[in-house]
């Protein structure tokens, strides 16, 4: 089970700042989707918005067909992991995901047993004893066996170490095997997750940069490198979002699509055509300088 997502004319204001401004987009049920964005973007704003957090004021908000908000079967299909949660910050382990069977129907207790073995949580502990590590940990797993129709992660994995993060990501794919479900990740690790997503959506300044597939976004960004001149002369009616130079030679990123006998021309005139990833594309189509 898994939920769609619409948003229309989604605004949020904080006194004299829009957080939000106008967003509209569509997310697909089952898929996993990278929301992205720098600090101050907008996403944990939104993401709030869609885990039910607050009332759409300006703009509104369909999940599964339905306004999520105050909406008892929406919200108990919804699970919202962030950093820190100080709900059950004195709960033992073993209190806390026997607890989450109550008010999450979807919940795998004999599941999240395994991850917390997995992830070497100590369940005679409670959750404020625990290590920053062993606390996003127990978040992931919480998450992961909440198998909610829509879940949300947001940063939650930040204290955990490259190995414990490698095991998160692993088990989400075979998560998504099993029990299919829409999974939203905030992430500023982009280049380390970007290959778990199906689907990016890139927030700047409250608003929607762009929403793609990653195969379409993939296909929407190229590097170029050769002698300085060439390069230049090609790249003159494209889209450069980063150029830099190594003596007489010249690299440079665009945005946007080579047709082939573009490609072709490329290759005559000696210069090497390259792909870029998605964090690359995130980086420079999000330049600080830009932002104002």
């Amino acid at each position: 089970m898994s939920y769609s997502i619409e948003v229309n004319g989604l605004t949020v204001h904080y006194k004299n700042f829009k957080a939000l401004d106008q967003l509209n987009f569509k997310l697909s049920p089952g898929k996993i989707h990278g929301i992205l964005g720098r600090n101050g973007a907008g996403k944990t704003t939104l993401l709030t918005y869609l885990a039910s957090f607050h009332k759409a004021k300006h703009g509104t908000i369909v999940i599964d067909g339905e306004d999520p908000f105050e909406n008892e079967r929406i919200l108990q299909g919804t699970s919202f992991i962030y950093e820190k949660d100080n709900t059950y910050d004195y709960d033992k382990i073993d209190k806390i995901i026997k607890g989450m069977l109550y008010f999450r129907p979807y919940f795998d207790e004999a599941y999240a047993r395994e991850l917390v073995k997995r992830f070497k949580i100590p369940t005679n502990k409670s959750a404020d004893q625990l290590s920053k590590g062993q606390y996003s940990a127990l978040q992931v797993a919480i998450g992961l066996a909440s198998r909610t129709p829509l879940t949300i992660f947001d940063e939650a994995y930040l204290g955990m170490d490259a190995p414990a993060r490698e095991l998160f990501y692993k088990e989400i794919l075979l998560e998504q095997e099993r029990h299919p479900r829409t999974i939203l990740f905030s992430t500023h690790l982009v280049s380390e997750m970007e290959y778990l997503f199906d689907e990016v959506l890139i927030i700047d300044n409250g608003k929607v940069l762009l929403q793609e597939t990653s195969e379409q976004l993939l296909e929407k960004g190229f590097s170029i490198t050769g002698a300085k001149e060439d390069v230049e002369a090609f790249t003159k009616t494209l889209e450069v979002i980063y150029e830099e130079m190594l003596g007489g030679t010249k690299s440079v990123m665009v945005y946007g699509t080579l047709p082939k006998q573009e490609q072709r021309e490329a290759v005559e005139l000696d210069l090497e055509i390259g792909s870029l990833s998605i964090n690359n594309l995130f980086i420079h189509l999000t330049k600080e300088e830009e932002r104002t």
